[in-house]
């Protein structure tokens, strides 16, 4: 296994030269954070050109492994998402928690994928009753989101076939337990990449 600087430096060669990030920045400015040894620089500066530029899964599994390598969970756990999101898709949406006067969570969790609640997405068991699948949950811009509060999501479907009738519009539900616990729209679907 190659170290993550040498994984950094395969990574910026799988980009064109004319890559640039929402912020201006470039595939030379990740060159010139590499030659400065501005490790964690320049894997954020890959980041956020491969969030504007189609990647491949083996970019972002090169990514992984230098946050793994580099002890960078978020950053880490942001890779395998986005690497995830290029084989099965994207769905992201708008989610807007219950306040916990409202019968929601009591307290904010954390938005880095590890909460897995279940979603009511418009299936019916034979018997007619709501079928409900999981997906995990990640919010974009923000590190948590906390009763009645509202944010942009991502959502990683345990069973990505199940989700594929979602277009934007769409209004699916959050439960963790009875009642529910937020209401999503679905803004963007993206079919997977490979």
């Amino acid at each position: 296994m190659d170290d993550a600087f040498t994984l950094l430096r395969q990574a910026v060669d799988l980009l064109p030269e004319v890559a640039v990030a929402e912020n201006g920045q470039t595939v030379g400015d990740v060159r010139r954070d590499i030659e400065l040894q501005e490790w964690e620089m320049a894997l954020d500066v890959l980041i956020e050109i491969a969030d504007v530029h189609p990647v491949s899964i083996d970019f972002w599994e090169m990514l992984t492994e230098a946050a793994r390598q580099m002890m960078v969970d978020r950053s880490r756990r942001w890779c395998e998402w986005r690497g995830w999101e290029v084989k099965h898709g994207t769905i992201r949406a708008t989610l807007t928690l219950l306040g916990a006067d409202e019968g929601g969570r009591q307290s904010a969790f954390s938005g880095d994928g590890r909460l897995r609640p279940l979603w009511g997405i418009g299936h019916r068991t034979a018997d007619g009753r709501q079928d409900l699948d999981v997906a995990r949950l990640w919010v974009e811009f923000a590190p948590q989101l906390g009763p009645g509060e509202t944010a942009d999501v991502r959502l990683a479907p345990l069973r990505p076939e199940r989700w594929q009738h979602l277009k934007p519009g769409d209004v699916i539900t959050m439960y963790e337990a009875q009642p529910t616990a937020g209401i999503a729209e679905i803004i963007e679907v993206v079919p997977p990449r490979v």
